[in-house]
């Protein structure tokens, strides 16, 4: 897996991950999701949150100094979500007794498959465990469920994110507890 280092992201990053995005969304979420719902989520669920670049907590994975993945965590209150529909402010959880966040991840489609989803999450659950949270919450696509189920995250519900023009997107949320030793 050394073909694909994985490093914090930062703000030079965000040309090139405003462009894996739309692409990983629109190729790899078409067997779960409409035409109509991906792009209606595009910005206000998928898209770039500055927040977790500049909070350290936010990885790529390149491939031939090409993103070709990122994903990451949160010590924040919000679940998902891009800079463009933010509105108010990113409360900070406690780490005591707050769950941490799984946010963002994106995968190139050329590169689905691979190890690259699973390499970040372990990397963040890693981060996470360090920074004294017992727990991880996320809400996850139907596309990466599965993901999300083979590192041990549990179905806590099933709704839908309500969109523009009557569209809702249909999203899982999952939790898991770290072991405490």
């Amino acid at each position: 897996m050394n073909e694909f280092p994985l490093r914090l992201a930062n703000s030079t990053d965000i040309p090139a991950l405003e462009f894996l995005i739309p692409l990983s969304v629109r190729t790899l979420q078409a067997a779960h999701y409409s035409q109509a719902q991906m792009e209606a989520a595009l910005g206000p669920v998928f898209g770039v949150d500055s927040r977790l670049i500049s909070d350290g907590t936010y990885f790529v994975v390149e491939h031939k100094n090409e993103i070709i993945g990122c994903g990451g965590w949160s010590r924040r209150k919000a679940m998902f979500g891009g800079d463009r529909e933010r509105s108010g402010e990113d409360a900070l959880l406690d780490s005591k007794c707050d769950p941490a966040r799984i946010r963002a991840f994106f995968v190139h489609p050329q590169f689905a498959r691979r190890g690259i989803g699973r390499k970040i999450l372990a990397e963040c659950e890693e981060a996470i465990k360090q920074s004294g949270f017992p727990s991880a919450e996320l809400v996850a696509t139907l596309t990466g469920e599965a993901l999300y189920h083979s590192f041990n995250y549990k179905v806590v519900k099933r709704y839908e994110v309500p969109m523009t023009n009557g569209l809702a997107l249909p999203v899982v949320k999952m939790a898991k507890r770290f072991d405490t030793v």
